[in-house]
């Protein structure tokens, strides 16, 4: 049992989005475990689950990446009927193997972090930038965009985006939820201090968001959503290496292909960790697009959702139509010093269900006990 409490130490350090940490270890014997996957009722920003079941296939390959430290191979298998409902069960099974080794990336799980300031604008060498596409192995592929005219494009998408988000209240709702105020380091949301903004910004968006009339009047007469889009959107994404997408051979369309999105999302990201290069993941163009394309009315805000038309539109262009519906993954990175606050985790223990006749559920799109 050690063993697997081990493993499951070093995979609980997987990223999530804003930190929800979407599942659960259910532990059966010393080699078998059920991953039960929180994927749905996370927010206007999680599309039918979608990103839950990414971030817990970024899960998965962290838990792999930890038993081959044990000298053990790791299988999953997502149990029949499992999709479709507020949980997804997965079991997994940590098995002995003579030939396995450690992976070089085991050291990279905890240091790994999301970087939102400004970095360097260096470009990437043709070594690192082999070292990144390799490390997704096989069915995705990188494509990136370093010039300054791609990297503006790029910025100006996520400044798209964040329009969208900054002016709807069912967003509004989850980051009242997701940020702790007054904090350098946090278990279970973002610290305020790893936003990327400056004091004073964060000291307004704190008082901004105790009240969402207050956000209406200034996006209203002020201008409100103008600092935060330059601030955190255009100003990073110009100040970098490089943006990238991670592009699936085919449109995913279902749990397995978010797993393996996820899996190889994180192999991504512990690579470039390993280069010394740090890296801040773009969801949103992504989201919105996908509901764009759907048609799904994920807000009441009509102007909100013309605006996802249009990041549509933008994606496509700047991806090409054959692969805006297959990206998996967006983001930037380059090189700069580590973000002096960020995410931590919750302890194991609270991670691993002690009592499995009362399953935890979600409640208000945060994971809580009954």
């Amino acid at each position: 049992m050690n063993r697997l409490l081990r493993i499951l130490e070093v995979a609980r350090w997987a990223p999530s989005g804003d930190n929800s940490q979407p599942w659960r270890f259910e532990i059966l014997s010393p080699e078998h475990l059920v991953v039960h996957a929180f994927t749905r009722k996370l927010g206007v920003y999680d599309l039918d689950g979608s990103a839950a079941e990414i971030s817990v296939g970024a899960l998965l390959e962290t838990m792999r990446i930890a038993a081959s430290a044990e000298g053990c191979a790791m299988r999953f298998e997502c149990r029949s009927g499992a999709e479709g409902g507020d949980a997804a069960l997965i079991d997994v099974w940590i098995e002995e193997a003579g030939d396995v080794r450690p992976d070089p990336l085991l050291p990279f799980v905890r240091e790994r972090s999301v970087q939102r300031r400004p970095l360097r604008t260096e470009r990437l060498g043709p070594a690192s930038k082999a070292a990144l596409e390799s490390s997704l192995g096989r069915g995705f592929r990188v494509v990136w965009f370093e010039s300054q005219r791609e990297r503006l494009r790029m910025a100006w998408l996520a400044v798209r985006s964040a329009k969208i988000r900054l002016t709807i209240p069912e967003a509004y709702a989850v980051h009242c939820q997701v940020i702790e105020w007054g904090a350098r380091y946090s278990a279970d949301r973002i610290p305020d201090q790893a936003l990327g903004a400056d004091a004073l910004s964060v000291r307004s968006m704190r008082w901004l968001l105790a009240s969402w009339r207050r956000v209406q009047l200034m996006n209203r007469y002020f201008g409100g959503t103008l600092a935060p889009r330059l601030q955190l959107e255009l100003l990073p994404g110009l100040r970098c290496a490089a943006h990238f997408a991670i592009v699936s051979a085919q449109a995913p369309s279902g749990i397995e292909d978010h797993l393996r999105a996820g899996a190889a999302a994180q192999r991504f990201w512990l690579t470039a960790c390993s280069l010394g290069l740090q890296l801040q993941p773009q969801h949103t163009p992504i989201m919105f697009a996908a509901y764009a394309r759907r048609g799904v009315r994920f807000t009441e805000v009509g102007q909100a959702r013309a605006r996802a038309g249009e990041v549509a539109a933008a994606l496509e262009g700047i991806l090409g139509p054959e692969h805006a519906s297959k990206a998996v993954f967006l983001g930037r990175l380059g090189r700069g010093a580590a973000a002096r606050a960020r995410s931590l985790r919750l302890p194991l223990q609270e991670l691993v269900l002690a009592d499995q006749t009362r399953p935890p559920h979600l409640e208000g799109g945060r994971v809580t006990e009954r």
